[in-house]
């Protein structure tokens, strides 16, 4: 299995649902992530708009051109809610008859980690017996000491065989957390060491807002010592898994631009 895998994600400002993925098809990405994101009527798409036979075409195409593919959960099924759970059931449906091994979801910390725990226990046990992972991803409400006390909770009580649970680090949304304003190392930093990160989203910012710029068009385009300081620190954690560029720029090889200097990066520093 390769170490580390690069791709790019669905938009709902792409023409069409396909476009993303065919693009990382025909120019040779290794990962690709689906994120229902329908917005309303018009943009972006659910799981019920991909049939049966379509879902079955990705399937195939991934596995010829080895495609290591994930799913982000919709915001609808986001784990805050326990009524929510047949939404995120349904996407991981998908997630599993297009041949992904993955489901993202966000951390949500409104009513405390205990309770979230407890949302997504019977969640993360579906998951586990449909072979697929579950990365739980930072936002920008999160800090380090809430993914401490989550996994610190998840080991506790043994819910989930070791492997299949995980974090999704989101760089943006570190760089825009109020622990660490413009200092996503900061953040990584203050994470245990024990945390398996699992899943990587990768975007930039100038910690005003999560614009999800591409990467090298933010601050890294002018000063590169962050990702250097980030690729060095996965090194540490011996980092195996795809890294997720979540944008559809304009023009959409800026993705292929930033794949290879990452790629780069990444090797020069093993």
């Amino acid at each position: 299995m390769k170490k580390i895998r690069i791709g790019n994600q669905t938009s709902f400002s792409a023409s069409d649902v396909m476009e993303p993925f065919e693009y990382a098809v025909d120019n040779g990405f290794d990962a690709f992530e689906w994120f229902p994101d329908k917005h309303n009527i018009n943009e972006g798409w659910d799981v019920n708009d991909i049939d049966i036979k379509t879902r079955s075409h990705i399937r195939t195409v991934a596995d010829t051109h080895d495609i290591a593919l994930s799913v982000h959960a919709s915001l609808q099924a986001e784990m805050c809610d326990p009524d929510k759970i047949d939404i995120m059931l349904k996407n991981m449906d998908f997630a599993a008859e297009i041949g992904a091994t993955l489901v993202n979801t966000h951390l949500c910390i409104e009513k405390g980690i205990d309770y979230y725990v407890d949302a997504i226990t019977p969640v993360v046990r579906e998951a586990e017996k449909a072979g697929l992972r579950i990365a739980i991803e930072n936002t920008v409400f999160t800090i380090p000491k809430d993914f401490n006390r989550l996994f610190e909770i998840i080991r506790q009580r043994k819910i989930v065989s070791s492997g299949k649970f995980g974090m999704c680090l989101d760089l943006g949304h570190a760089n825009l957390s109020s622990f660490s304003r413009n200092n996503f190392l900061k953040f990584l930093d203050l994470l245990d060491s024990d945390i398996p990160i699992t899943h990587i989203h990768m975007h930039e910012n100038y910690g005003d807002s999560d614009t999800h710029l591409p990467l090298f068009t933010g601050p890294a385009g002018e000063n590169v010592s962050g990702i250097s300081g980030f690729i060095n620190r996965m090194h540490g954690r011996d980092f195996s898994g795809s890294i997720i560029f979540e944008q559809w720029p304009e023009p959409p090889a800026l993705l292929i631009e930033a794949r290879d200097r990452l790629y780069n990066m990444w090797k020069e520093q093993e």
